[in-house]
């Protein structure tokens, strides 16, 4: 078994991909106009709208974070505008420093180094 992908379920497709590609610098592969995935070399994030996945309710995720591993938290940070930041670059307590976002539909994203 391999752990290949995370699928964001949104409202706003469009809008959410433009942040993800926005944040990552990775152009999204559109498979149709209510999917797209953002292929990192570790994971695919995917991002569909209601209807691929209408048990799913969008906007409601209070307990996952998505996390990327970058080469420098505040050069990183450094990079981003207009984007709501959760938590400035902080050292965590177990070593790894941390930037936490809110992606459009409120999901927490951080981007850290070991």
């Amino acid at each position: 078994m391999n752990f290949v992908s995370i699928r964001i379920i949104t409202a706003d497709v469009a809008r959410l991909v433009g942040f993800y590609e926005k944040t990552t610098g990775v152009p999204a592969d559109w498979a149709t106009p209510e999917f797209a995935s953002i292929t990192t070399r570790g994971l695919t994030l995917a991002i569909g709208s209601e209807r691929t996945a209408p048990l799913a309710t969008p906007a409601t995720n209070r307990s996952v974070i998505v996390e990327f591993l970058v080469d420098d938290v505040d050069a990183f940070y450094g990079t981003l505008t207009d984007v709501d930041v959760v938590m400035e670059p902080t050292t965590m307590p177990w070593g790894n420093r941390s930037l936490l976002l809110r992606d459009p539909d409120g999901n927490l994203v951080n981007f850290f180094k070991r």
